[in-house]
């Protein structure tokens, strides 16, 4: 989530731009307005999304084009204020403001745009059939607030609309026109429905359900709000409930439901609770948490990391072999962005006789990658969901930091259970052979 936030308020001469400044800090419409107030910070602590917010003002009188552009440069939100009782004020929030602020941002990095109606203690109708339009062409514009510099009618709300359209963005994850969430959204929301259906038998069971639910907002349902949850799904959605749990479908209906009525800020505190950036890829904080390892010291993992692990191979081993077939593999690492073990892994670990990975050889690849290299380790267990699951801090709390090795030696023990042990030999002594007869291989297929 973003440190601060930067509101812009722009618009035409005349339309209220400064008193709604004022009004929001003073509480009181003020007296006397100067062409531009100075720029404003809010502090976290009084804000409700706890985050510092700077307001700044736009004067035609006071300002160059110039000054205008850079000012757009540098927000992250801006609010196009405009008169009720004005037609032209209207009229020029298609024909010049949004098309300036369109040209002078990068296309890339879209900034959300907030529609503000003020003056509206002067007239006894909304402006809104006007400006419906309007939002439905742009879908830069979050949505359009009617308040009252005067009144203070609607100012708080109207702050903390442009605060949220930082924080909490429907851009990323939603496509107005289409009226659907963005590949992304869902492929995200996919995997945290993956990682949450805790027995992989496609559904979200109350117990999981409220194992989510306090995961990401720190309480359970209590059980008529969990089948009034249901219930919205199964009128809306034929498969969306199976069972008595929710599906992938029912899942993703909620959310596309949240951001429809405006509340994409549950979207994305799930999302950011299961290490999303507002890009809507995993953070690299949460993929590659600090770890100190001391010269001579080696990483393994620890007894917590090992009991998680065992869950993740028997929730994929759906037919109980105590192997996994490669589609059951494929399945276990569907969590991934790419597919992390190759085919080279069958000949480095135990397999059966069907050449599939068994929960022995599973764990050793998981031991030996720890060993060797723990911040790829460190994102696996990332992407696997570890610190979620196991309510962990972050996959670091899974890999113990051994000693150094010179003081194992001095005191002639150890505290370490993996160990390294090199062989050496000339070309065709065997020591293919040797190695692969752990594994219980056939020496045949293999150059000794």
């Amino acid at each position: 989530m973003r440190k601060d936030v930067r509101i812009l308020l722009v618009g035409e001469p005349k339309v209220g731009k400064t008193s709604l400044i004022m009004s929001l800090v003073s509480e009181e419409f003020p007296e006397v307005v100067p062409y531009r107030a100075e720029e404003i910070t809010i502090p976290a602590d009084v804000t409700p999304e706890r985050v510092p917010t700077h307001i700044v003002d736009y004067s035609e009188a006071e300002q160059t084009d110039e000054q205008l552009f850079q000012e757009i440069s540098k927000a992250n939100v801006i609010c196009i204020v405009y008169s009720v009782n004005s037609k032209k004020s209207i009229e020029k929030v298609t024909s010049h403001w949004i098309p300036l602020i369109i040209e002078n941002t990068d296309k890339d990095s879209r900034v959300p745009l907030i529609l503000v109606g003020n003056k509206s203690d002067l007239v006894e109708h909304s402006s809104m059939e006007t400006i419906l339009p309007i939002m439905n062409q742009y879908s830069e514009i979050e949505t359009c607030v009617e308040c009252s510099a005067k009144n203070l009618k609607n100012i708080s709300e109207l702050f903390y609309y442009a605060q949220k359209a930082v924080l909490h963005p429907t851009g990323p994850l939603y496509c107005p026109e289409k009226k659907n969430m963005k590949l992304l959204c869902v492929k995200a929301l996919t995997r945290i429905f993956k990682i949450s259906d805790l027995d992989n038998d496609g559904i979200l069971n109350d117990h999981e359900l409220n194992f989510f639910q306090r995961t990401c907002f720190n309480t359970p349902l209590e059980p008529q709000a969990l089948e009034d949850v249901k219930n919205v799904v199964r009128k809306n959605m034929s498969d969306g409930v199976c069972d008595n749990g929710l599906t992938l479908k029912g899942f993703l209906f909620l959310h596309t439901l949240f951001i429809q009525r405006g509340r994409h800020e549950t979207t994305w505190t799930v999302l950011r609770r299961f290490g999303y950036d507002d890009d809507l890829e995993l953070n690299q904080d949460y993929l590659f948490p600090s770890l100190k390892i001391p010269p001579d010291c080696t990483t393994e993992l620890n007894h917590n990391a090992y009991l998680f692990l065992q869950s993740v191979f028997d929730k994929h081993d759906k037919d109980r072999d105590c192997a996994l077939s490669p589609e059951e593999l494929r399945d276990l690492f569907d969590v991934f962005p790419y597919m992390p073990w190759g085919p080279d892994v069958n000949n480095t670990v135990c397999t059966n006789e069907q050449g599939w990975i068994t929960y022995q050889g599973y764990l050793s690849q998981w031991t030996l990658t720890t060993y060797l290299d723990v911040q790829r380790c460190l994102e696996y267990l990332g992407y696997l969901g570890y610190s979620i699951v196991a309510e962990q801090e972050s996959q670091a709390a899974g890999v113990t930091v051994t000693r150094a090795k010179k003081i194992d030696l001095q005191k002639k023990q150890t505290q370490r259970s993996v160990f390294r042990c090199n062989v050496f030999g000339d070309i065709g002594s065997g020591k293919s052979g040797f190695l692969q007869a752990f594994l219980g291989s056939n020496l045949m297929v293999f150059n000794i």
